[in-house]
């Protein structure tokens, strides 16, 4: 990933990275006798040579005037009391760009948005109230022209993140900023500039008024970034880590043993890097060996060294209690949970057909595979002494493979028979034995696919049903309709 651009673009060259809708948007600004800057994050991308997420414009024109201009059709009030209306350019898709009024903002008391918003007259006033001198620079695209009242180009070439003015106060002022500092350090692979990085330990306080939904995204930005462990290594020496997710600090200086180069906190950063897949598969990374700590008990054979029985199961609760901290979509939780839960698998190669079947839904199919083979990747490159994970998970991927082709059953769901049809041939009414046979059903299935047929899968439920009343009793007879 690049970070600094090797040759500054000129004010041409930068109007020329500009969409057309978006400066059809400006120029229509323009016409009507008011100012138009592109400004944030985009400026800063194009700056760099990165492709902008988005474009964003500050003006002098009131919400009501960028209302009557763009009409209620294409113009939203999106955030009238912060000066911000989202216009719908006229490419297709249309794009959002919110186009915001010069504003002052008021004193911040919550440390999240400020107390009261004014409009302002200059485009300096605008951008001094922005979190970082990369992020406060202004381009006008009509006139070709750059505003950087902070120098945020000499940092952009500096690859340095300096806040706007006094960093504690721009810190103070929202405690999400101290999280976008570390994160744009490991997205850009920037430095943070000593005062800087020395306000966020002092303004930890208002890192924690911010809410969980805002702290999880920022978490999860810094998770696509090509090495997430520059911002989580910022974050634990910051004290954010602390706020965030303390139970990883349990794994600073918790030796492991003679497999690990690393403790498990700087095994955990390096998995962490190691590890392919989206943001929240690199969730399950960061969160995969955190029951560790908790589990860890010295080998009485080997001094020095520890062992972490089931240190999985005590990680996947800790994993649980942390997304459900972070707010994670139901879906993404239980997704990192099963990461954690089930990565410490062994393969063995006197495993059976059925064996790899049971293993495969015990995972939760390819999509639980797909993560459970990136971790175990990253795990293994992740202890440092330069070992090839198809060492270990090679053959396993063959067997599955081959198994898969066979297209056999791996859920209830998959079976030829349903509920309705083992209560019609026992006689009896719904209740939860029916699952039970259900299940017994799919693990006969898991073992020989071939009697997954409507047939032959009706003449065993009688003697599936049989096994389980040797047990459980028989069921009750169905009721006399």
């Amino acid at each position: 990933m690049t970070a600094g651009p090797s040759v500054e673009p000129s004010a041409e060259q930068l109007r020329t990275r500009i969409p057309a809708d978006v400066l059809a948007l400006c120029q229509r600004l323009r016409a009507a006798g008011h100012r138009a800057h592109l400004v944030g994050g985009g400026v800063r991308d194009m700056l760099l040579g990165r492709p902008p997420a988005d474009f964003d414009v500050a003006t002098d024109a009131v919400p009501d005037a960028v209302l009557a201009l763009f009409g209620h059709t294409f113009a939203i009030p999106t955030g009238l009391k912060h000066g911000t209306v989202t216009v719908l350019t006229d490419a297709e898709p249309r794009r959002p760009v919110e186009v915001t009024t010069f504003r002052g903002e008021g004193d911040y008391l919550d440390g999240r948005r400020p107390s009261s918003v004014s409009y302002v007259q200059s485009l300096d006033e605008d951008l001094s109230r922005r979190d970082f001198t990369m992020n406060a620079i202004g381009f006008d695209p009509v006139d070709g022209r750059i505003t950087d009242p902070f120098d945020g180009q000499g940092d952009l070439r500096r690859r340095l993140i300096r806040a706007v003015g006094d960093p504690v106060a721009r810190f103070r002022e929202d405690g999400l900023r101290p999280l976008r500092a570390v994160r744009q350090a490991a997205q850009l692979e920037f430095e943070i500039d000593p005062p800087t990085r020395r306000a966020i330990p002092q303004t930890l306080d208002v890192v924690r008024k911010v809410s969980a939904e805002r702290i999880r995204d920022e978490l999860f930005k810094m998770l696509g970034a090509r090495q997430p462990s520059r911002g989580l290594r910022l974050m634990q020496e910051t004290g954010l880590l602390g706020v965030v997710i303390p139970e990883l600090l349990e794994g600073i200086g918790c030796a492991q043993n003679r497999f690990h180069k690393h403790d498990v906190f700087g095994h955990t950063l390096a998995v962490v890097d190691e590890t392919r897949g989206d943001p929240v598969a690199r969730l399950g990374a960061l969160l995969h060996d955190v029951g560790k700590p908790r589990a860890r008990q010295p080998k009485d054979d080997a001094p020095g060294e520890f062992s972490f029985f089931k240190h999985e199961y005590v990680g996947a609760d800790l994993a649980d209690e942390i997304c459900r901290r972070l707010k994670l979509a139901n879906a993404d939780r239980e997704r990192v949970v099963a990461m954690v839960k089930n990565h410490m698998f062994f393969y063995m190669p006197d495993w059976t057909d059925g064996t790899i079947r049971r293993f495969v839904r015990r995972v939760g199919g390819s999509a639980g595979l797909a993560d459970l083979f990136a971790l175990r990747e990253g795990d293994v490159r992740g202890r440092g002494f330069g070992e090839d994970p198809d060492g270990e998970i090679g053959e396993l991927r063959r067997r599955i493979a081959e198994v898969a082709s066979a297209d056999a059953a791996l859920r209830v769901t998959d079976l030829a028979i349903d509920g309705r049809d083992v209560m019609r041939i026992l006689g009896v009414s719904p209740g939860p034995r029916i699952g039970v046979i259900l299940e017994r059903l799919l693990d006969c299935v898991l073992d020989d696919p071939s009697l997954n047929e409507r047939e032959r899968l009706a003449a065993l439920v009688p003697e599936v049903a049989a096994q389980f009343s040797e047990r459980t009793g028989p069921p009750p007879a169905r009721r006399p309709s």
